[in-house]
């Protein structure tokens, strides 16, 4: 069998297999096993295929994934995030939209010391979407930013994602994780000026309220700095640890778990009951991941036995297509699956090809990587299928269509694609910084 003929069927096994409905994991499992019997030698591939499995999820550098997502169940169960709102809420006074850009700027705090992104929006719309709408905001200008700044948490560490992409692509995870934090800021950036300027040109959109007389002068920031400056100084932990030298990401993202649970414990707002939600969600969502892992790389090996892997970056070599022409068309692959798929998808389907491209290209794996993780973070708020769309519709009230949280996603959808390209033309914005801190 040729390696289009292979392709063929791992991609049409695997696109009908889950046409059927199965979830993601047991996919790729059934195809595995399929391709295992047919490529990698009948009993002896599934004999393979089993070491594969325990080996790749064996794997040290997978185990900062639990750590992350820990820190943002605690952050979610316990109730840390709410006083960092009201924190916030003294400081952010007298701008257009202000609840608005509250959502941003919390969001973007909470992205630092958050591995998931569903979780930030989810946290976010409980608390701030209410009160925006019983305040006579526009569904869509309410919806929009918390929306838009959930999608940031996959740029900013601590990323349960880029962890992901960094072990199945053989990227530092430490470099993508420092990589991700000035596009996440310019993005978060950007969010509020539109918000602001939005929100002047026409106050309907956001009615002004009458604010009851705070904290004056130095009381102001007293509960930012009770309730915001440890979180940041976790995050501060996190990233300078590794980037130090002094902890590998596992170590560091130990670290910053253990912080979190502290911080929350200050805080009393730690019980017992929320601690084991915490660590409940932790356990599901980690474990998840990891069943997603084992089908990702034994699928990898499958399609590279079948010499679908080396047809493919053949084909892809032999036309003699610059570097420039070959990353952008990855690109539009990836924007246009985040349509479809889940991001873990988007990472099985296309590493096991794209991975090999770029080392054959001599293309720097963490300004490539960063770029696939904005296009991750695209895929999180475009429809048909964008995950913190339909997390955001959960979180709405009856009367709003899955129509205005579709429109109140796209103006932070272009503003991704704008990051997106300001990275592609200008490879510093994600290669700075890691270089200078040594990731």
């Amino acid at each position: 069998m040729g390696w289009i003929e292979a392709s063929i069927v791992l991609f049409g096994g695997l696109v009908a297999v889950m046409g059927f409905g199965l979830s993601v994991a047991f996919a790729f499992l059934a195809v595995n096993i399929i391709g295992a019997l047919f490529f990698l030698g009948g009993e002896q591939g599934l004999s393979q295929l089993a070491r594969n499995a325990v080996a790749s999820v064996t794997s040290f550098s997978l185990t900062p994934i639990p750590f992350f997502v820990l820190m943002g169940e605690v952050l979610f169960h316990s109730g840390v995030a709410l006083k960092a709102i009201d924190a916030f809420a003294l400081l952010i006074r007298r701008v257009p939209g202000r609840l608005a850009v509250i959502a941003i700027v919390a969001g973007t705090v909470f992205s630092a010391i958050s591995g998931s992104t569903i979780a930030t929006t989810a946290l976010l719309g409980s608390l701030m979407l209410p009160t925006m709408l019983d305040r006579g905001y526009d569904k869509k200008f309410a919806m929009g930013p918390i929306i838009g700044i959930g999608g940031v948490d996959m740029l900013i560490p601590p990323s349960a994602l880029a962890v992901l992409l960094g072990s199945l692509a053989g990227i530092s995870i430490s470099g993508l994780l420092i990589g991700g934090i000035i596009p996440g800021l310019i993005l978060s950036v950007l969010f509020v000026g539109y918000i602001v300027l939005r929100a002047w040109l026409d106050p309907t959109l956001a009615p002004q309220m009458h604010l009851e007389a705070g904290p004056a002068g130095l009381k102001r920031w007293v509960p930012f700095l009770v309730h915001v400056l440890p979180l940041v100084l976790i995050f501060g932990v996190v990233v300078g640890a590794m980037t130090a030298g002094w902890a590998t990401p596992t170590e560091a993202a130990a670290l910053g778990a253990t912080g979190t649970i502290v911080a929350a414990w200050l805080y009393r707002s730690l019980t017992w009951a929320n601690l084991l939600k915490a660590l409940t969600g932790t356990v599901a969502v980690s474990g998840t991941i990891l069943f997603i892992i084992i089908g990702a790389t034994t699928f990898a090996q499958v399609l590279s036995f079948s010499g679908a892997t080396n047809g493919i970056v053949s084909l892809v070599a032999a036309q003699n297509l610059s570097a420039t022409v070959v990353i952008l068309g990855m690109l539009l692959i990836l924007l246009f699956l985040g349509c479809f798929v889940d991001q873990v998808s988007m990472m099985l389907i296309t590493l096991p090809f794209f991975m090999p491209l770029v080392q054959q290209l001599g293309v720097d794996p963490i300004w490539f990587g960063v770029l696939f993780l904005i296009c991750m973070q695209l895929g999180l708020l475009t429809p048909p299928f964008g995950l913190l769309l339909f997390t955001m519709k959960g979180m709405a009230p009856p009367g709003i269509s899955m129509n205005d949280v579709f429109r109140s996603a796209l103006p932070y959808v272009w503003f991704g694609v704008l990051v997106l390209a300001l990275v592609f033309l200008w490879p510093p914005v994600a290669t700075w910084l890691p270089a200078l801190l040594g990731g």
